[in-house]
């Protein structure tokens, strides 16, 4: 083959390829799952995210982001699983107002929350956290969970996106007023995480509570100080709100009720995986004999309640030893 038919046959298939990958994204994009804006007070809204894992399919799409429309700005909460998402967001939110997006509050720095970060750091919003996520933020889990989504959640998450720190750190309960309109913050954690924010907005009579409930599936518990996370759930219901919007799952407008699953579901999980290392009983045995009945129905049991109970055995232990000392 001569040197001219050569470049011509490369030519030809870089073209083929560019047009390969481009209708690949343009599918991906034209599958892209729906986000619907839901009203939750005169001036909230927010989205939910699907009852799943993230996946390149739903565009990382598993978690709940809010805003509130001020008279001068709308305050974001929570960032959504990946730039694309966090971009699609905007665009509903400019169906409802051309004001600018002045603010976002992370409830936490989990990575189905903040990977929208960089896409209203562009905008230029400040963005506001709990300074217990510095320590997450700057280190080689977060790094390594970037560098895995890179592939996982693939072409959403790539080489541009990269881990936003908060512009400012709070350290305790803080009051915002932007656009004349009061935001209450409170530290809840170390709940879910260690930088647990719930943030109540008196006038909208809305708290948006972040992973600290789930509505309608079951919470992933991680290596969360369950027992401080009952005690937050508890002060939330304390807020006079009408309805609170959860980090997963629809919102909702019985708070007691439905925070009490999450609540009850965290009770059960210290009960039974403490009375198993109270008698000395391994963790398999434990969790085979457990009647897990009340809550295998739930949404997500299937893939989060044994990990759940294996963390908890392990916090029980580390309870247990405290107690010694």
């Amino acid at each position: 083959m001569s040197t001219k038919h050569s470049h011509v046959s490369l030519w030809h298939a870089a073209i083929g390829l560019l047009m390969w990958t481009s209708g690949s994204l343009a599918a991906a994009a034209d599958s892209q799952p729906p986000m619907q804006l839901e009203q939750v007070g005169p001036h909230s809204y927010y989205v939910q995210g699907q009852s799943a894992l993230g996946s390149p399919q739903n565009q990382n799409f598993i978690s709940n982001a809010g805003f509130v429309i001020t008279p001068e700005s709308v305050v974001v909460i929570d960032a959504l699983g990946s730039p694309a998402l966090a971009e699609r967001l905007t665009a509903e939110i400019r169906k409802l107002t051309p004001l600018p997006i002045s603010h976002v509050i992370l409830t936490h720095y989990h990575a189905d929350h903040i990977y929208g970060l960089q896409f209203f750091k562009a905008l230029g919003a400040h963005i506001t956290a709990h300074g217990s996520a510095k320590e997450y933020i700057q280190s080689d889990t977060a790094r390594l969970r970037l560098e895995a989504s890179r592939t996982d959640l693939a072409p959403w998450i790539d080489e541009k996106t990269r881990l936003v720190e908060a512009d400012t750190w709070i350290s305790g309960p803080t009051v915002l007023k932007i656009g004349g309109m009061v935001f209450e913050i409170d530290h809840v954690g170390p709940s879910h995480t260690p930088e647990d924010l719930t943030i109540f907005v008196p006038s909208e009579k809305v708290l948006f509570a972040g992973d600290l409930f789930f509505n309608g599936r079951l919470p992933f518990v991680g290596k969360a100080n369950s027992s401080q996370w009952i005690k937050s759930l508890e002060l939330m219901l304390a807020h006079d709100a009408n309805t609170v919007v959860p980090g997963h799952g629809a919102a909702s407008t019985d708070p007691k009720k439905d925070i009490g699953v999450t609540r009850d579901y965290l009770k059960f999980l210290r009960s039974a995986m403490g009375q198993a290392v109270q008698d000395f009983v391994p963790f398999e045995e434990a969790y085979k004999d457990t009647d897990w009945g009340a809550f295998s129905a739930i949404p997500m049991f299937g893939f989060a309640n044994r990990m759940n109970a294996y963390n908890t055995y392990l916090l029980m232990e580390e309870e247990a030893l405290e107690k010694k000392r």
